[in-house]
Protein backbone atom coordinates (compact mmCIF):
# COMPACT_ATOMS: atom_id res chain seq x y z
CA UNK A 1 0.00 0.00 0.00
CA UNK A 2 1.28 3.42 -0.68
CA UNK A 3 0.53 6.15 1.26
CA UNK A 4 0.80 9.90 0.60
CA UNK A 5 1.11 12.78 3.79
CA UNK A 6 0.33 15.75 3.31
CA UNK A 7 2.10 18.03 5.70
CA UNK A 8 4.57 15.18 6.93
CA UNK A 9 7.07 17.66 8.48
CA UNK A 10 4.60 19.26 10.83
CA UNK A 11 3.97 17.31 14.54
CA UNK A 12 1.27 14.61 13.30
CA UNK A 13 2.92 14.02 9.52
CA UNK A 14 6.14 13.13 11.63
CA UNK A 15 4.97 10.61 13.33
CA UNK A 16 2.88 9.22 10.54
CA UNK A 17 5.94 9.10 8.39
CA UNK A 18 7.29 6.52 11.42
CA UNK A 19 3.96 4.95 11.80
CA UNK A 20 3.07 3.87 8.22
CA UNK A 21 6.55 3.64 7.28
CA UNK A 22 7.13 0.23 9.24
CA UNK A 23 4.86 -1.70 6.35
CA UNK A 24 4.11 0.87 3.89
CA UNK A 25 5.07 2.87 1.51
CA UNK A 26 5.09 6.00 2.19
CA UNK A 27 5.71 9.13 0.00
CA UNK A 28 6.53 12.24 2.20
CA UNK A 29 5.34 15.67 0.93
CA UNK A 30 5.54 19.06 2.63
CA UNK A 31 6.25 22.67 1.23
CA UNK A 32 7.98 23.94 -0.68
CA UNK A 33 7.04 20.68 -2.84
CA UNK A 34 3.44 20.37 -2.42
CA UNK A 35 1.05 23.41 -1.65
CA UNK A 36 -2.52 22.13 -1.36
CA UNK A 37 -3.72 25.87 -1.92
CA UNK A 38 -2.77 25.26 -5.87
CA UNK A 39 -5.05 22.62 -7.22
CA UNK A 40 -3.14 21.64 -10.12
CA UNK A 41 -0.25 21.00 -7.92
CA UNK A 42 -2.42 18.72 -5.68
CA UNK A 43 -3.49 17.37 -8.77
CA UNK A 44 -0.37 16.38 -10.35
CA UNK A 45 1.62 15.13 -7.99
CA UNK A 46 -1.54 12.85 -6.50
CA UNK A 47 -2.22 11.62 -10.24
CA UNK A 48 1.46 11.24 -10.66
CA UNK A 49 2.31 9.42 -7.34
CA UNK A 50 -1.21 7.26 -7.64
CA UNK A 51 -0.68 6.75 -3.96
CA UNK A 52 -3.98 4.33 -2.29
CA UNK A 53 -4.02 6.40 0.71
CA UNK A 54 -3.77 10.02 1.14
CA UNK A 55 -3.37 11.84 4.87
CA UNK A 56 -3.69 15.42 5.38
CA UNK A 57 -1.66 16.98 8.12
CA UNK A 58 -1.52 19.99 6.48
CA UNK A 59 -3.60 22.87 8.09
CA UNK A 60 -3.23 26.75 9.13
CA UNK A 61 -3.21 26.02 13.11
CA UNK A 62 -2.58 29.70 13.69
CA UNK A 63 -5.87 30.36 15.50
CA UNK A 64 -5.56 33.92 16.89
CA UNK A 65 -3.79 34.88 13.09
CA UNK A 66 -6.49 32.70 11.45
CA UNK A 67 -8.93 35.94 12.98
CA UNK A 68 -7.20 38.69 10.70
CA UNK A 69 -5.85 36.37 7.40
CA UNK A 70 -9.09 34.70 6.84
CA UNK A 71 -8.54 34.58 3.52
CA UNK A 72 -5.61 32.34 3.92
CA UNK A 73 -7.21 30.04 6.35
CA UNK A 74 -9.73 29.28 3.89
CA UNK A 75 -7.36 28.57 1.50
CA UNK A 76 -5.81 26.26 3.25
CA UNK A 77 -8.64 24.72 5.80
CA UNK A 78 -11.18 24.83 2.91
CA UNK A 79 -9.87 24.68 -0.82
CA UNK A 80 -6.99 22.28 -0.06
CA UNK A 81 -8.87 19.78 1.72
CA UNK A 82 -11.13 20.18 -1.39
CA UNK A 83 -8.24 20.15 -4.01
CA UNK A 84 -7.02 16.32 -2.59
CA UNK A 85 -10.81 15.52 -1.90
CA UNK A 86 -10.81 15.96 -6.23
CA UNK A 87 -7.64 14.51 -6.61
CA UNK A 88 -7.96 11.32 -4.58
CA UNK A 89 -11.47 10.68 -5.95
CA UNK A 90 -9.95 10.78 -9.44
CA UNK A 91 -7.01 8.16 -8.25
CA UNK A 92 -9.47 6.13 -6.20
CA UNK A 93 -7.51 7.09 -2.91
CA UNK A 94 -8.84 6.86 0.67
CA UNK A 95 -8.45 10.74 2.04
CA UNK A 96 -7.97 10.94 5.90
CA UNK A 97 -8.52 14.20 6.80
CA UNK A 98 -7.77 15.97 9.87
CA UNK A 99 -9.99 18.09 11.77
CA UNK A 100 -10.22 19.78 15.19
CA UNK A 101 -12.36 20.34 18.96
CA UNK A 102 -12.45 23.99 17.43
CA UNK A 103 -15.83 22.62 15.59
CA UNK A 104 -17.97 22.91 18.69
CA UNK A 105 -18.29 25.65 20.96
CA UNK A 106 -17.23 23.76 24.35
CA UNK A 107 -20.40 24.93 25.78
CA UNK A 108 -21.24 21.90 28.09
CA UNK A 109 -19.92 21.58 31.35
CA UNK A 110 -16.94 19.30 31.80
CA UNK A 111 -16.58 16.48 32.40
CA UNK A 112 -19.51 15.91 30.02
CA UNK A 113 -17.73 15.22 26.07
CA UNK A 114 -18.48 15.59 22.43
CA UNK A 115 -19.17 12.70 20.15
CA UNK A 116 -19.66 12.52 16.84
CA UNK A 117 -22.87 13.56 16.59
CA UNK A 118 -22.93 16.29 18.78
CA UNK A 119 -23.96 19.97 16.99
CA UNK A 120 -21.13 21.69 15.38
CA UNK A 121 -21.24 25.23 16.55
CA UNK A 122 -17.53 26.88 16.04
CA UNK A 123 -16.33 30.04 17.60
CA UNK A 124 -13.71 30.72 15.71
CA UNK A 125 -12.84 31.76 11.94
CA UNK A 126 -10.21 28.70 12.82
CA UNK A 127 -13.10 26.45 13.76
CA UNK A 128 -15.14 27.91 11.14
CA UNK A 129 -12.52 27.10 7.96
CA UNK A 130 -11.79 23.52 9.71
CA UNK A 131 -15.61 22.94 9.81
CA UNK A 132 -16.03 23.92 5.93
CA UNK A 133 -13.06 21.94 5.14
CA UNK A 134 -15.04 18.20 6.90
CA UNK A 135 -17.64 19.43 4.76
CA UNK A 136 -16.13 20.24 1.69
CA UNK A 137 -13.89 17.15 1.90
CA UNK A 138 -17.31 14.69 2.56
CA UNK A 139 -19.60 16.38 -0.10
CA UNK A 140 -16.26 15.51 -3.19
CA UNK A 141 -15.31 12.18 -2.00
CA UNK A 142 -17.17 8.85 -0.19
CA UNK A 143 -14.03 7.83 -0.04
CA UNK A 144 -13.14 9.46 3.51
CA UNK A 145 -12.41 9.23 7.25
CA UNK A 146 -12.71 12.66 9.13
CA UNK A 147 -10.84 12.65 12.25
CA UNK A 148 -11.36 15.37 15.16
CA UNK A 149 -8.42 15.38 17.58
CA UNK A 150 -7.40 18.03 20.32
CA UNK A 151 -4.42 19.28 22.20
CA UNK A 152 -1.80 17.69 20.23
CA UNK A 153 1.90 17.48 21.28
CA UNK A 154 4.86 15.64 20.03
CA UNK A 155 8.26 15.82 19.37
CA UNK A 156 8.50 17.57 16.08
CA UNK A 157 7.23 21.25 15.93
CA UNK A 158 5.75 23.66 18.24
CA UNK A 159 3.82 23.06 21.32
CA UNK A 160 2.50 23.72 24.32
CA UNK A 161 4.74 21.17 26.31
CA UNK A 162 7.76 22.36 24.82
CA UNK A 163 6.60 26.29 25.42
CA UNK A 164 5.98 25.04 28.95
CA UNK A 165 9.63 23.87 29.25
CA UNK A 166 11.19 26.44 27.60
CA UNK A 167 9.67 29.08 29.93
CA UNK A 168 10.47 26.65 33.06
CA UNK A 169 14.13 26.11 31.87
CA UNK A 170 14.94 29.77 31.07
CA UNK A 171 12.97 32.21 33.37
CA UNK A 172 13.55 29.87 36.55
CA UNK A 173 11.50 31.44 39.23
CA UNK A 174 9.21 33.35 37.43
CA UNK A 175 5.52 33.15 37.39
CA UNK A 176 4.38 31.73 34.69
CA UNK A 177 0.20 32.09 34.11
CA UNK A 178 -1.74 29.17 32.32
CA UNK A 179 -5.28 29.03 31.96
CA UNK A 180 -7.12 26.97 34.13
CA UNK A 181 -10.38 27.32 33.05
CA UNK A 182 -10.80 25.10 29.78
CA UNK A 183 -10.84 21.52 29.31
CA UNK A 184 -9.62 19.18 27.44
CA UNK A 185 -7.73 15.72 26.60
CA UNK A 186 -3.83 16.27 26.05
CA UNK A 187 -3.22 14.22 23.10
CA UNK A 188 0.22 12.11 21.99
CA UNK A 189 0.50 12.51 18.17
CA UNK A 190 2.22 8.95 17.61
CA UNK A 191 -0.67 7.48 19.67
CA UNK A 192 -2.90 9.53 16.72
CA UNK A 193 -0.94 7.96 14.06
CA UNK A 194 -1.42 4.81 15.64
CA UNK A 195 -4.68 5.48 15.77
CA UNK A 196 -4.70 6.33 11.83
CA UNK A 197 -3.55 3.11 11.51
CA UNK A 198 -6.13 1.61 13.00
CA UNK A 199 -8.86 3.01 11.07
CA UNK A 200 -7.59 2.10 7.48
CA UNK A 201 -6.68 -1.30 8.89
CA UNK A 202 -10.49 -1.50 9.62
CA UNK A 203 -11.70 0.30 6.72
CA UNK A 204 -13.39 3.28 8.59
CA UNK A 205 -15.29 5.99 6.42
CA UNK A 206 -17.03 9.21 7.91
CA UNK A 207 -16.28 10.94 11.02
CA UNK A 208 -14.63 9.79 14.03
CA UNK A 209 -12.96 11.10 17.26
CA UNK A 210 -9.58 10.82 18.39
CA UNK A 211 -8.17 12.02 21.42
CA UNK A 212 -6.67 10.73 24.82
CA UNK A 213 -8.74 9.38 27.28
CA UNK A 214 -9.36 11.49 30.84
CA UNK A 215 -9.51 15.35 30.63
CA UNK A 216 -7.17 18.29 32.65
CA UNK A 217 -7.42 21.80 32.37
CA UNK A 218 -3.78 23.71 30.78
CA UNK A 219 -2.69 24.52 34.20
CA UNK A 220 -2.97 20.87 35.27
CA UNK A 221 -1.24 19.70 31.78
CA UNK A 222 1.70 22.01 32.41
CA UNK A 223 1.76 21.35 36.21
CA UNK A 224 2.06 17.42 35.54
CA UNK A 225 4.45 17.70 32.67
CA UNK A 226 7.18 19.72 34.67
CA UNK A 227 6.70 17.09 37.84
CA UNK A 228 7.29 14.34 35.36
CA UNK A 229 10.24 15.99 33.89
CA UNK A 230 11.55 17.44 37.06
CA UNK A 231 11.96 20.74 36.34
CA UNK A 232 11.12 23.17 38.83
CA UNK A 233 8.50 25.91 37.62
CA UNK A 234 6.49 28.74 39.63
CA UNK A 235 2.84 28.04 37.46
CA UNK A 236 -0.05 30.07 38.53
CA UNK A 237 -3.43 29.36 38.00
CA UNK A 238 -5.57 32.43 35.85
CA UNK A 239 -8.63 32.03 33.78
CA UNK A 240 -9.24 32.75 29.55
CA UNK A 241 -10.93 36.27 31.11
CA UNK A 242 -7.48 37.10 32.23
CA UNK A 243 -5.55 35.87 29.02
CA UNK A 244 -6.92 36.78 26.42
CA UNK A 245 -6.81 36.52 22.74
CA UNK A 246 -7.94 37.43 19.34
CA UNK A 247 -9.88 34.07 18.67
CA UNK A 248 -12.49 32.89 21.17
CA UNK A 249 -11.33 29.28 22.23
CA UNK A 250 -13.93 26.45 23.20
CA UNK A 251 -14.07 26.19 27.12
CA UNK A 252 -14.81 22.35 27.07
CA UNK A 253 -12.79 20.14 23.90
CA UNK A 254 -13.25 17.19 25.59
CA UNK A 255 -13.94 14.27 22.84
CA UNK A 256 -15.53 11.33 23.24
CA UNK A 257 -14.12 8.38 21.18
CA UNK A 258 -17.76 7.12 20.58
CA UNK A 259 -17.50 5.24 17.26
CA UNK A 260 -13.98 3.80 17.85
CA UNK A 261 -15.20 2.60 20.94
CA UNK A 262 -18.42 1.02 19.56
CA UNK A 263 -16.15 -0.55 17.16
CA UNK A 264 -13.70 -1.83 19.23
CA UNK A 265 -11.02 0.09 17.46
CA UNK A 266 -10.06 2.50 19.94
CA UNK A 267 -6.44 3.23 20.57
CA UNK A 268 -6.43 6.12 22.43
CA UNK A 269 -4.77 5.69 25.95
CA UNK A 270 -4.84 8.04 29.29
CA UNK A 271 -3.61 11.38 28.82
CA UNK A 272 -1.39 11.07 31.55
CA UNK A 273 0.33 7.68 30.09
CA UNK A 274 0.75 9.12 26.82
CA UNK A 275 2.49 12.11 28.78
CA UNK A 276 4.65 9.42 30.77
CA UNK A 277 5.74 7.66 27.66
CA UNK A 278 6.39 10.48 25.78
CA UNK A 279 8.57 11.70 28.46
CA UNK A 280 10.25 8.64 28.86
CA UNK A 281 11.44 8.84 25.19
CA UNK A 282 12.11 12.24 24.58
CA UNK A 283 12.71 13.84 28.03
CA UNK A 284 16.36 14.59 27.56
CA UNK A 285 15.87 15.44 23.64
CA UNK A 286 13.32 17.98 24.79
CA UNK A 287 15.66 19.22 27.41
CA UNK A 288 18.60 19.32 25.39
CA UNK A 289 17.07 21.34 21.90
CA UNK A 290 16.24 24.00 24.18
CA UNK A 291 19.89 24.39 25.51
CA UNK A 292 21.12 24.03 22.20
CA UNK A 293 18.44 26.70 20.99
CA UNK A 294 19.89 29.49 23.35
CA UNK A 295 23.57 28.98 23.49
CA UNK A 296 25.85 30.60 21.11
CA UNK A 297 29.28 29.78 19.52
CA UNK A 298 32.24 30.21 21.23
Amino acid sequence: MKVLICGSNGQLGWDCQRVFGKEQEIVPYDLPDIDITDKENVKTIISGTMPDVVINCAAYTQVDRCETEQGTAWAVNVDGPGYIAQACKDVNALMIHISTDYVFDGLKDPPLSYNERDEVNPLSVYGKTKLEGERRVAEITENHIIVRTAWLYGINGNNFLKTMLKLALLTPGKEIKVVNDQFGSPTWSLRLALQLERLVQMKGQGIYHATSEGYCSWYELALYFLKQMEVAANIVPCTTAEYPTPAKRPANSILENARLKRSDNNRMTGWRYGVDHFISRFGQQLIDEIKSSVSSPV
